[in-house]
């Protein structure tokens, strides 16, 4: 889910592959192909570059584990919410 859901947040939050890379302490001159492959599913990020995805799209890092569409809208909710 962890692709899919990464897209997701990263086009709500109007962000380039490279721009969130970056934003996430990824090089800039790897940013842009490292997120194509986590979004594509080629390549899964660790669960510390998934909180400092998290962090930077204001999401929390569940959102991206949650299997469920529904529950995982749920907790975003939620979770904006909350703020």
């Amino acid at each position: 889910m962890i692709a899919k859901r990464l897209k997701e947040a990263r086009q709500r939050a109007k962000l380039t592959q490279e721009k969130l890379g970056v934003l996430a302490g990824i090089e800039e001159a790897t940013a842009y192909s490292r997120l194509s492959h986590y979004e594509n599913g080629t390549h899964k990020p660790t669960y510390e570059l998934v909180c400092e995805f998290a962090r930077v799209l204001d999401v929390p890092e569940c959102y991206f584990y949650i299997r469920d569409d529904k529950f995982a809208e749920d907790v975003l909710a939620l979770y904006k919410s909350q703020k």
